[in-house]
């Protein structure tokens, strides 16, 4: 649990079980409603759908954008032997913030709390980030 790639995993695992999440809610909500996959053509085809599903798919698609910065930051951070305790922990940190903003946006999703726990993420990121810069600069 030392490796900064360990919590790279981590968040992966995390983006599947939302996966299955999603369409564990999505497919009986499309059976519901009598929407034949088969004739979706876009995206705005599914907006019909409960809001309570389709926060889970923006989430799904949320952890496809901001993290795509921690996964190059961990890889960064290995590669060029910057992946001390404290940025292994900052990016466990991150893993835990992620975590917490799918349960706030696939659940409530009380914007002034999803929002804050977003910005918290990026803090982590940015500190994350700032490390490796003050890293490459006192070599």
């Amino acid at each position: 649990m030392t490796s900064i790639l360990t919590p790279m995993l981590a968040l992966i695992v995390w983006t599947f079980i939302i996966w299955v999440w999603l369409y564990a809610t999505r497919i009986p909500a499309m059976n519901r409603m009598g929407v034949d996959a088969r004739k979706l053509k876009r995206a705005a085809d599914l907006d019909g759908l409960p809001l309570s599903v389709k926060q889970i798919a923006d989430n799904y698609n949320h952890l496809h954008e901001q993290p795509t910065l921690f996964y190059a930051l961990c890889v960064y951070s290995h590669l060029v032997g910057v992946a001390d305790p404290l940025n292994v922990g900052l990016a466990w940190a991150y893993v835990g913030v992620r975590v917490v903003h799918s349960m706030v946006q696939c659940t409530a999703n009380f914007v002034p709390v999803r929002f804050s726990v977003f910005a918290v993420g990026s803090i982590v990121l940015m500190i994350l980030a700032g490390r490796n810069v003050i890293a490459l600069f006192a070599a």
